[in-house]
């Protein structure tokens, strides 16, 4: 992945047999509820680009996105990166129909875009300062997950916390963690790098999200709460129509 020198290696991780997958989850599947409304609707076509162009391939969307996204309230640079995404997901893993608006509202409820208490993303993605979320030490209902505090992505409490405009746990991120620029780099604080490495995740949880079941094993594997799932649902479906909730 990250270092190889090929956007191609980068990009591996969105061939993965979801075959596999749902023989490990089936009978986790069988319990979830779906949801009505869902798969929520894919929004404008993304068109066709270079997938593995240097730089930031994402700015060739930037003609796609610049128009759309005042209109949807998100920063360009974030459609973009969304739009990328889901577009690399379509050429990788065509089984997989993940859309830029479930990205998008993956990315709304979890920063608002970046945007998260005064954050901005640079016209490369890096959404500055960092975003971090809680403290995932037990307490207030949350998650204990314990982390190596000599990793790079603890900072010192020795509990993990979410990471970037995704809100990527350190576990989920050394896994699916992702250089879609293709620079030797991959950040979690990088909202092109983020939006690539939850695409590959949500495909790999949820193998088709065209379906309904597909969408939401998906979701659910992000975040286990069906608010969750019904939140973005609802930002998805109003991107989809090309606005806000």
């Amino acid at each position: 992945m990250a270092g190889s020198g090929s956007a191609v290696s980068a990009m591996r991780w969105l061939r993965v047999l979801v075959v596999v997958v749902a023989a490990l989850l089936c009978s986790w599947q069988a319990g979830i509820a779906i949801l009505t409304g869902v798969p929520p609707p894919a929004g404008d076509p993304v068109p066709d680009i270079d997938t593995h162009a240097h730089g930031r391939p994402a700015d060739q969307l930037h003609a796609w996105a610049a128009p759309r996204a005042p209109a949807l309230g998100m920063p360009a640079t974030a459609l973009e990166a969304y739009a990328y995404a889901a577009k690399v997901a379509a050429v990788e893993n065509p089984k997989c129909h993940l859309a830029w608006t479930t990205l998008a509202g993956i990315g709304m409820v979890e920063s608002h875009h970046g945007t998260h208490h005064g954050a901005q993303i640079a016209p490369n993605g890096d959404v500055t300062p960092p975003i971090r979320g809680v403290v995932l030490d037990g307490s207030g209902g949350n998650l204990r997950i314990i982390e190596d505090g000599n990793s790079s992505l603890v900072e010192g409490s020795g509990f993990a916390r979410a990471m970037g405009p995704m809100q990527i746990i350190p576990q989920t991120w050394r896994l699916y963690g992702v250089d879609a620029h293709n620079n030797g780099v991959k950040s979690p604080d990088n909202i092109d790098d983020a939006a690539l490495a939850a695409a590959g995740y949500l495909c790999y949880r949820g193998g088709d999200l065209a379906t309904p079941r597909g969408w939401m094993t998906a979701l659910r594997a992000y975040n286990q709460s069906d608010l969750y799932a019904r939140t973005v649902r609802d930002w998805a479906t109003a991107y989809g129509a090309g606005h806000p909730l």
